[in-house]
């Protein structure tokens, strides 16, 4: 499997493609990375050096990467962090381009905008971008509750009103759709979950929740899924594993005390999970 991945990159840390190209690679999937910033490390430090890649530089690796003859090849594109506005359209013109060399190839959209504690962290065109001009052309979307919320113009909490929420998703093109940091009121205490939904139904995954906040375990979360689920077509079993080995990451990242995600230490976690949490069907 190949997939190509537009995010962004950080020298220092992991987020964007610096957290989703290891875990990818660990179970045997070829990437092939292209940068929308390189930046010396993740916004949430407060502080950071480095560029926002142009768009139009963006667009000529993207030519200079089909030209080497790779788009037939690839069998998912996926996106995460644009950095600026003008990176909507590449990525759109790109998915077009890969799909017209392999029709069997699919898009995965991560819409990251922001969270519910932090609030919108990107420009503030960038979100309206996403909801009317890339979520559309997605074959499935990584968001978590807030941006969820969002996309649709709605406040999902309870599962009934994520699962509505989701259907608005649906609605406007990808067939599945992911929702993570899933925190409704009446969950078990100390747990969070993550749901997946496609044609075939819904199913939810409850997991503790561990007290720290992890910059860039969306990215994986989103990479993992997307992969998983281009290898197996089985919602159910991608959102079990993605969530396996997400868990995993995260407790070590706690256990070390550490900022930044233990992704290197953790690689035994993606290429052989422990499949520890069962997806509930919940539709």
């Amino acid at each position: 499997m190949i997939i190509l991945s537009i995010q962004s990159a950080v020298a220092y840390g992991h987020v964007g493609n610096s957290a989703a190209v290891f875990p990818l690679q660990r179970i045997g999937v070829e990437v092939v990375p292209v940068y929308t910033v390189n930046f010396s490390n993740h916004t949430g430090y407060g502080a950071w050096r480095g560029p926002v890649i142009s768009a139009d530089d963006v667009a000529a690796v993207l030519t200079g990467i089909e030209e080497r003859g790779a788009f037939p090849r690839i069998d998912a594109v996926l996106s995460g962090y644009q950095g600026s506005a003008g990176i909507a359209a590449v990525v759109v013109d790109a998915v077009a381009r890969v799909k017209a060399a392999n029709p069997d190839a699919v898009y995965s959209c991560d819409p990251v905008m922001g969270n519910a504690r932090s609030g919108c962290f990107v420009a503030p065109e960038i979100p309206v971008l996403l909801r009317d001009v890339v979520v559309p052309v997605a074959d499935s979307i990584t968001p978590n509750q807030f941006e969820l919320g969002y996309l649709t113009g709605t406040e999902p909490d309870t599962l009934e009103s994520t699962l509505a929420s989701v259907d608005l998703a649906r609605e406007m093109g990808p067939s599945t759709v992911l929702v993570t940091s899933v925190e409704r009121p009446d969950r078990e205490d100390g747990t969070i979950e993550m749901l997946a939904v496609d044609d075939d139904g819904a199913w939810i995954v409850q997991t503790p929740l561990l007290p720290l906040k992890a910059n860039g375990s969306g990215d994986v979360t989103a990479a993992l899924f997307t992969a998983h689920l281009r290898r197996s077509g089985d919602a159910a079993d991608a959102l079990a594993r993605t969530a396996s080995s997400v868990f995993d990451l995260l407790a070590r990242t706690h256990e070390s005390g550490d900022r930044e995600l233990r992704l290197v230490d953790s690689q035994e976690s993606y290429a052989d999970p422990r499949m520890q949490f069962t997806a509930r069907q919940v539709r």
